[in-house]
C-alpha cells in the first residue's frame, strides 16, 4: 500500500470516539440543572468558532450523575439538530448524546487538525445523516468514513496556519463582547439607575423624571410576527434570515429594512438581535415594525433588559405573550436624551460592525485555505511554521 493511501484512517484509529451521556428522561427535567457543571448543547457548539468557552445551561450533582464530565481538548461533534458542527472544549463540561466526543491520541493526531478535517467533510457528513423522519449522524456512520490524516508534524503545521486565523477571530469576538458590555452598562446607568447626563438638575416624581412620558409598551414600539419562508422559495443570497435566536441562513430577497430588531416568538424566548442590514425575519421571530420615533438602540436594550423569557404564554412550546408585554406601562425618556444615548452607542456599534467585517474576511481566507491544506493541494511540509500560542499553551 502506498504511503498516501496509508494516510486515510478512521477517527478511532487516531483517538477515542464516544457519544455524550444524558440518561435521564425527560431530558429537560428541571431537577438536573442549575449547578456548577457546564452543560454543552448542540447550539453552543454551533455558536462557537474554534473553542467552546461559553454555555447557556449547567448541570447540578444529579445532572452530573446521569452524564459524564469531559476534559478540555475534547472535540465536540454535533449529530442531531444541526449536523456536523464542531468545536473544541476549553473547559471541563458535560454534553448529551446528541454530541459525539473525540479525544485525540497525542501520538497520532492533533485535535485542531481533526476539527478542521471534519469541517471540510461537513457536507458529506450531513449527506450520510439524512433520515426518513429525522437527520442523525451516528458513531457508526462517522466511523464509516476514512479521512486523510497525514503524519502528526504535518497535522500540526496545517492546524497552526488555520488556527492563526481562528485566534484572530476569537480575539475580535472578545472585543465585540466587551463593546457590547460597555453599551449595556451605559443603558443600565442611564435608564435603570437613572444617572443619565444632567440628572442632578432634573425634578423627580415618585422616582421618575417629570419630563419622561408614561406609555404602554406597544406605544413605545410595535412588534410584528416574522414572515413565512416556504422551502420551495428559498433562494441563496446575501440577506440574513433571522430565526428566534440567530441568523439561520441567507436569502436572495428581504422583507424588512434596517435596523432590524428581533426576538423569539415561539420555540425559544429571550434572545434579542440587532441586525443592521436588509433582512427576512422568520415566522418564529418577532421584529420591531414601528419605532414610533424612538431610538432603535433604546428599544433594543429595553427588550434585552425586560427578560422576555418571563412572558411565556405557551404550555408546551414557549410562546411570547405579546398582549401581556404590550400592556406594560413604562417611562419613556425625552427625545433629546435618546439622541445623546444614540451618540454614545453608535460609536460602539460602529466598532462592533468593523470587527464583524474583519472576522468575515478572516473566515473567508481561512476557508479558502482549509480545503487546499486538508486535501494536500497546498503543501506545508517544507515550511518553517511557528506555532501560535493556542497550540503550545497547556489545555
Amino acid at each position: 500500500m502506498s504511503e498516501y493511501l496509508k494516510q486515510f484512517r478512521r477517527l478511532d484509529d487516531v483517538g477515542t470516539v464516544a457519544r455524550g451521556k444524558s440518561k435521564n428522561r425527560p431530558r429537560n427535567d428541571p431537577s438536573l440543572y442549575g449547578g456548577k457543571y457546564p452543560f454543552i448543547q448542540t447550539g453552543d457548539v454551533k455558536r462557537s468558532n474554534l473553542y467552546i468557552t461559553e454555555y447557556s445551561q449547567t448541570y447540578n450533582e444529579r445532572g452530573l450523575a446521569q452524564s459524564k464530565l469531559w476534559k478540555p481538548e475534547t472535540l465536540c461533534i454535533t449529530i442531531a439538530a444541526n449536523i456536523a458542527d464542531t468545536a473544541i472544549l476549553k473547559i471541563p463540561a458535560c454534553f448529551p448524546d446528541s454530541i459525539i466526543g473525540f479525544i485525540a491520541d497525542k501520538d497520532e493526531s492533533d485535535v485542531r487538525f481533526i476539527k478542521y478535517c471534519l469541517d471540510t467533510y461537513k457536507l458529506e457528513l450531513q449527506s450520510i445523516s439524512r433520515g426518513t423522519t429525522q437527520d442523525n449522524l451516528s458513531v457508526d456512520k462517522l466511523l464509516s468514513i476514512k479521512f486523510r490524516i497525514p503524519p502528526l508534524p504535518i497535522q500540526k503545521k496545517i492546524a497552526s496556519v488555520l488556527s492563526a486565523y481562528d485566534d484572530l477571530i476569537e480575539n475580535n469576538d472578545r472585543r465585540i463582547a466587551l463593546l457590547e458590555k460597555m453599551a449595556e452598562e451605559i443603558y443600565r446607568e442611564w435608564f435603570v439607575r437613572l444617572r443619565f447626563p444632567g440628572h442632578e438638575q432634573v425634578t423627580f416624581h415618585k422616582g421618575i423624571p417629570e419630563d419622561w412620558e408614561k406609555k404602554r409598551f406597544d406605544e413605545f414600539c410595535l412588534l410584528q410576527r416574522g414572515y413565512d419562508l416556504p422551502d420551495d422559495k428559498v433562494k441563496p443570497g446575501i440577506y440574513p434570515v433571522i430565526a428566534s435566536t440567530s441568523i439561520k441562513t441567507y436569502h436572495a430577497e428581504f422583507k424588512v429594512r434596517p435596523p432590524v430588531i428581533t426576538t423569539g416568538r415561539s420555540g425559544s424566548l429571550g434572545t434579542v438581535l440587532f441586525v443592521n442590514s436588509l433582512a427576512w425575519p422568520l415566522n418564529t421571530a418577532l421584529f420591531v415594525k414601528s419605532f414610533f420615533g424612538n431610538s432603535p438602540y433604546l428599544i433594543y436594550y429595553t427588550l434585552k433588559f425586560l427578560k422576555l423569557e418571563n412572558f411565556n404564554a405557551g404550555a408546551g412550546i414557549p410562546s411570547l405573550n405579546r398582549n401581556h408585554l404590550g400592556g406594560l406601562y413604562m417611562s419613556v425618556p425625552p427625545k433629546i436624551l435618546q439622541n445623546k444615548f444614540d451618540e454614545q452607542i453608535l460609536v460602539l456599534f460602529q466598532q462592533k460592525e468593523n470587527l464583524k467585517k474583519s472576522n468575515e474576511a478572516l473566515k473567508q481566507t481561512r476557508d479558502r485555505l482549509l480545503t487546499r491544506l486538508i486535501s494536500g493541494k497546498l503543501s506545508v511540509e517544507d515550511l518553517d511554521i511557528q506555532f501560535p500560542p493556542s497550540m503550545t499553551a497547556d489545555p
